[in-house]
């Protein structure tokens, strides 16, 4: 078995300080072409997210079966298994991972085609880093929103403050 190589971002002693809001936030980038990797990671540790990169959809499942993240960003078009191929792995093992797709080719026919592969967000290449870093705040906001909406509201009645109380 291959080992992961993941390319960790970032000063983290600099970024710790200054952007300590961001720091439960870990994301993958998977992009075969190395300068993006290295472009993507380095933008987005500047606000304090944790960031792992991989090469390619094969190397960033594996992962994902190691770690546990917020996010996914992923190319479409990469060897040995497409972005998309990637979508439906993360499907069929109920991963419920946001995932951003930046890709120049993006492969909308299909995910029309398959609702399942339903994606956060698409960004067309080439793009703004400050696009990037826009639809990532984004997605990450409305996950939490959704989370916090999900999140069960505690019976008044189990809380300790109520031993006690008499109605």
């Amino acid at each position: 078995m291959k080992a992961i190589e993941l390319l960790p971002a970032g000063e983290p002693a600099r970024t710790l300080v200054q952007y300590q809001a961001n720091l439960r936030h870990r994301i993958l980038v998977i992009d075969q072409d190395r300068d993006l990797r290295l472009m993507y990671t380095d933008a987005l540790a500047r606000p304090g997210y944790h960031v792992d990169a991989a090469e390619d959809g094969a190397v960033g499942w594996e992962a994902l079966q190691v770690n546990r993240y917020n996010l996914l960003i992923t190319e479409n078009d990469m060897p040995r298994l497409t972005g998309v191929d990637l979508v439906r792995k993360l499907h069929s093992a109920r991963m419920g991972l946001p995932i951003i797709m930046a890709a120049e080719r993006l492969p909308t026919d299909e995910l029309a085609r398959n609702p399942l592969l339903q994606l956060a967000a698409t960004l067309s290449k080439p793009f703004y880093i400050s696009q990037l870093l826009e639809t990532v705040k984004t997605v990450l906001s409305a996950t939490i929103s959704l989370h916090e909406q999900i999140v069960p509201v505690p019976d008044w009645r189990s809380e300790p403050s109520a031993d006690g109380l008499r109605l």
